[in-house]
């Protein structure tokens, strides 16, 4: 089979770099054997990516024994969870686009046959998704897996428990004492986030989309059993590159749809809208921000998992893990089965190999769901003419009118929940915290956790053209479209404003009549640039609208 890493590794004329090769080990065999990239996501400042660098010498085991030869290199990752409510946490989604173009520039210059990136928190799994689309090269997604629950008076903890536990302390309905020990118990150790927030999410939409093999993602990161999982990993790719099975041959638009209907049935993320459709984008595959709507509507939320829910990630695993919701879900026709995997058989044949345990509760019947629609909702109105989205899973209650309480930052928000400001039927909204405004469209967890810790997410919502953590609950609207930065209709928004937001009618209006609304467009001036140097200033002059995924691309 002639291999593109031969125009590197092959002729006289390549002699040179076969000797800087042979300086870090390889031998003129290895060479003529195909060369896989192990695209490694693995930080030492986080536990979510933790014991990646472990995977990735079982993924060359895997490799080697199927007769390839393993180049391993690495690229970024920035935790979501610490840099949550600062700075930082603008670097997040930039660190998306940043992740998928490194990835593919290693790639591309030095030409491997196959890849295989290691993922884990957030950005890292749609921004290997994205790449791998992009270089359309034999290759797939191993997951890290989710952190094990932390425990505390006999309840199951996640980083969530912590940034609710803030609310509550702050509000006086919690000690010193317990906030503290909920801090030390919540994350025991290497993994990620282990609710269905966005990385176990977008790890459950990497195996209904068919880019990483049933059964994978489910497994916890320290569990001993994910190092085979990495081992057939590494064997799996290489029967891809001798069947040329390539990343574009998998994501076509009923896999994409598919992917949609996981999230909607496990209660997922809201971030998983954003990058599905920067997914469908790099592949070249028609998607729209409705198409959430259509998909949502129809499937039933099925997976009884926090933020909403009462388990953790690990108790899918335990109930027979993601292939029995792909199984569940086929079998009720709200997924198409005969969409190719990276295995070469289809998701159908996949998921017959599921095992469910018996007497689990976490996933439940086709004939018992939780809800008889999925958790996502797209809105469209006068404040959102693009579009924007709501996650339902876990509210009762489906629309609120009430006074805009009006912030140009989430430290100016925060402030005012902590201060308690906000009161009983208020809208907070945030704005300039998109993709352009942020820039980097921050999630908003710690304040959304602040508003449940004191009591008031039965009776205050919150939009913004930022973004939420998959670990939010509560009535939150984000993705706002188009952002305040470019003078969209959130940008007019006055304090004390009457606001109605109808989840049943899918509408969010301002409600001032459209020539108040007009006037107030017309004398808005864009802000100044907040940066005007470097990354995220790059940044600014690529990014576009939330709702067509917040993609970078040339002007």
């Amino acid at each position: 089979m002639k291999l593109p890493s031969y125009t590197i590794t092959q002729g006289k004329e390549r002699a040179p770099a076969r000797a800087f090769l042979k300086a870090i080990g390889l031998t003129d065999a290895d060479m003529k054997k195909p060369i896989i990239g192990i695209a490694n996501t693995w930080i030492g400042t986080m536990p979510c990516n933790f014991k990646l660098r472990d995977l990735a010498q079982d993924v060359a085991r895997g490799i080697r024994e199927a007769g390839g030869t393993p180049m391993e290199y690495n690229t970024i990752a920035i935790s979501d969870g610490i840099t949550m409510g600062t700075e930082g946490m603008k670097a997040s989604l930039v660190s998306r686009d940043i992740i998928a173009d490194s990835i593919e520039l290693v790639a591309r210059g030095h030409m491997f046959d196959g890849i295989i990136a290691l993922v884990a928190c957030d950005k890292t799994i749609p921004g290997a998704m994205m790449a791998l689309l992009r270089l359309n090269i034999p290759g797939l997604v191993l997951y890290g897996g989710s952190i094990l629950p932390g425990h505390y008076h006999g309840r199951d903890l996640t980083i969530q428990d912590v940034y609710e536990a803030l609310g509550a302390n702050v509000a006086g309905k919690m000690s010193d004492e317990e906030f503290l020990a909920i801090e030390n118990a919540a994350c025991p150790g290497a993994g990620a986030c282990g609710g269905q927030f966005t990385a176990n999410t977008m790890a459950t939409v990497l195996e209904f989309i068919g880019l990483s093999p049933l059964g994978t993602a489910s497994v916890p990161q320290v569990d001993e059993r994910k190092r085979e999982v990495a081992a057939r990993c590494g064997r799996l790719v290489l029967d891809m590159v001798k069947q040329e099975r390539r990343p574009r041959d998998i994501v076509t638009r009923k896999a994409i749809d598919n992917a949609i209907a996981s999230v909607a049935s496990t209660g997922g993320s809201t971030n998983a809208v954003l990058h599905l459709l920067a997914v469908a984008r790099e592949a070249n595959v028609p998607l729209h921000i409705d198409d959430f709507q259509t998909i949502s509507e129809r499937t039933p939320w099925l997976v009884d998992l926090k933020p909403s829910g009462k388990f953790v990630a690990v108790d899918v695993d335990k109930a027979g893990g993601i292939p029995v919701v792909v199984e569940r879900l086929i079998q009720g026709g709200y997924v198409d089965g005969s969409t190719m995997t990276v295995t070469g058989r289809t998701l159908a044949e996949e998921a017959a190999q599921a095992k469910e345990t018996p007497g689990q509760e976490v996933i439940h019947p086709l004939t018992n769901p939780i809800k008889k629609s999925g958790g996502l909702v797209i809105l469209r109105g006068s404040l959102a003419p693009e579009g924007c989205v709501i996650k339902v899973t876990g509210i009762e209650r489906s629309e609120q009118r009430g006074p805009a309480r009006v912030f140009e930052s989430e430290e100016a928000a925060m402030a005012a929940v902590l201060n308690g400001k906000i009161r009983a039927g208020d809208i907070v909204v945030i704005r300039y915290e998109g993709p352009r405004g942020g820039p980097g469209m921050r999630e908003m967890l710690g304040v959304t956790s602040a508003i449940v810790g004191a009591g008031l997410s039965e009776s205050v919502a919150l939009m913004t053209d930022g973004r939420f953590s998959g670990a939010t609950r509560g009535f939150c609207v984000g993705h706002v479209a188009p952002e305040a930065a470019v003078g969209g209709p959130i940008a007019a928004i006055e304090e004390g404003d009457s606001i109605h937001i109808d989840i049943a009618g899918r509408t969010i209006n301002l409600e001032i009549p459209e020539n108040v609304l007009r006037d107030r467009l017309k004398k808005w001036k864009a802000p100044e640039p907040r940066y005007r140097s470097g990354v995220f200033a790059k940044y600014v002059a690529l990014v576009g609208s939330a709702a067509e995924g917040a993609l970078t691309t040339p002007i």
